[in-house]
């Protein structure tokens, strides 16, 4: 049925727009003003509920005063956050390289259009530093000011606070730093945007354990029924805590939508369809200067900040580089196993630093024959603590009991009678089982030399486990590290594990080595 339109009426079709207007000899006379103020009028509207209905018009709106469009990249990490939006995603992880767009689209763009479709929402927003953070909160409550017709929402008249406010329609906004305390905030969508601020932090167990306890023990408790994680960030190390998220995927927890976008195509099965060798946002980062910030760089940390491959750093004896990881269903049935362990019979005191006492370390190996006739070289465990002697004792030997008769138990002997009196009473302990004792010779560095030859052809390997990233930091660091109780533990089992005729051969090359 056709609507016949009175005088100074409109007709849409799509976005064409038609003046009712007079028309002479089949001719019509040019809309009036008011006709293009109300055609003008009418494409805002529309545009402005295309911006409420799409997280990408929404983006281009915003972006427009700063001269930006979104590139194919940041489309591509709009559409997951998109995702995230209609609840199809509720773990999501972004890792891309610095100065790529992501923390502008995550952090500043997406928030706002989040707070459309849930408008009593609480969103918590964390960076490395608050600081950092209330920037970002700043730019997304001045976005929300400044569009408020666009997003169909504003400010509530109180909220002023660049780190914490509110919108007049019940949604709620809140900055914070990592590591930060958070009692008390409820999330229903919680960013984590570059958790990690430098190299210094990357490397720092201590840090990383920080973080890794401040996501599970607040970030994790602060989250509401059916909210969502979306953790943006440039990687560092294979332990930061991206790489601890995923390590906890393999091992039962969250599973995690994973978007990720190196600097330089480096598979056959790029996000973006590129092929080997090709930039993310050439328009603004060309492969050029890619180049040249990686010769500027090294390779150790352009892997990891624009690939987002993180790979430990070579030591000045262990090329921890070399030792690769397997599963625990890859582990050969029947091969030797010995345990071996290095003492530390001094008990931290409360409230001691990790600068304190040294640690007692048990590296369980194993050395399995290959296919093509020789041996290889399997990490299976490591147990590291810091306890009194009771403890000490107590612990070797509940592992002894959870490794079984089958695997070998090596103990340092220390020099003296104490020493000996301590091997004996071990031995006794550990009744039933294949123990044998035996005193430290040489140095530090040379006990390690025989098992870093293995690991530096690549001929020892590990099992993926959380106590790898402890243990490959310090072999990285070997022998400046402050502590080396794991190095020798392995040097231990190494030593035990050996074939007679291969021990045989490095004790006569030893006696032969001349003296310094």
């Amino acid at each position: 049925m056709e609507t016949r339109l009175t005088k100074h009426s409109h007709s849409i079709s799509g976005n064409e727009y038609v003046p009712d207007r007079p028309a002479f000899d089949g001719f019509r006379l040019p809309p009036s003003r008011a006709d293009l103020e109300m055609l003008l009028k009418l494409k805002r509207e529309l545009w402005r509920r295309r911006c409420r209905e799409s997280l990408l018009a929404w983006a281009t709106e915003e972006r427009a005063a700063y001269g930006e469009v979104p590139a194919r990249v940041h489309r591509l990490i709009l559409s997951k956050l998109d995702q995230v939006v209609r609840r199809e995603i509720d773990r999501l992880m972004i890792i891309a390289p610095p100065r790529h767009g992501k923390s502008v689209y995550t952090s500043r763009v997406f928030p706002a259009y989040w707070l459309v479709h849930n408008p009593r929402g609480a969103i918590i927003a964390a960076s490395h530093t608050y600081s950092l953070a209330e920037d970002f909160g700043r730019s997304v409550r001045n976005m929300v000011a400044e569009h408020r017709d666009t997003l169909g929402y504003t400010l509530r008249a109180d909220s002023t606070a660049a780190g914490r406010w509110h919108t007049d329609r019940g949604g709620q906004y809140i900055s914070a730093g990592v590591g930060m305390a958070l009692s008390g905030r409820p999330a229903d969508l919680f960013i984590i945007d570059d958790p990690v601020p430098d190299r210094e932090a990357a490397e720092s167990l201590t840090q990383r354990d920080k973080t890794w306890n401040w996501y599970r023990g607040d970030v994790y408790q602060r989250l509401q029924p059916h909210a969502a994680i979306i953790v943006v960030m440039t990687r560092w190390h294979e332990d930061d805590l991206g790489g601890r998220l995923l390590r906890a995927q393999q091992e039962g927890g969250d599973r995690w939508e994973v978007l990720h976008l190196p600097a330089i195509a480096d598979t056959d099965d790029d996000p973006l369809l590129r092929l080997p060798g090709e930039a993310l946002w050439p328009e603004w980062v060309s492969l050029e200067e890619l180049e040249r910030k990686r010769a500027v760089i090294g390779e150790r940390d352009f892997a990891a900040l624009f690939q987002g491959r993180p790979r430990p750093a070579e030591g000045a004896l262990f090329k921890v580089g070399m030792i690769g990881k397997i599963q625990l269903h890859e582990v050969p049935r029947k091969a030797e196993v010995v345990r071996g362990w290095d003492l530390a019979a001094t008990e931290q005191k409360p409230g001691q630093k990790s600068g304190g006492p040294a640690w007692t370390c048990g590296v369980k190996l194993m050395r399995a024959p290959t296919e093509a006739g020789t041996d290889s070289y399997l990490v299976l465990d490591v147990v590291r603590f810091r306890g009194g002697p009771e403890e000490v004792a107590e612990t070797i030997l509940r592992t002894a009991k959870d490794d079984g008769q089958q695997v070998k138990i090596s103990l340092p002997q220390d020099p003296g009678q104490s020493g000996k009196v301590q091997a004996f009473w071990m031995t006794q302990l550990l009744s039933g089982y294949n123990v044998v004792t035996s005193p430290e010779s040489g140095s530090k560095v040379e006990r390690a030399n025989p098992v870093a030859a293995q690991a530096n052809v690549g001929n020892l390997k590990m099992v993926e486990a959380p106590w790898n990233a402890a243990f490959i930091d310090e072999l990285a660091a070997f022998p400046s590290s402050l502590f080396k109780d794991q190095v020798d533990a392995l040097s231990r089992a190494f030593a035990e594990v050996l074939p007679d005729e291969m021990a045989t051969w490095l004790k006569l090359a030893k006696l032969a080595a001349p003296r310094r």
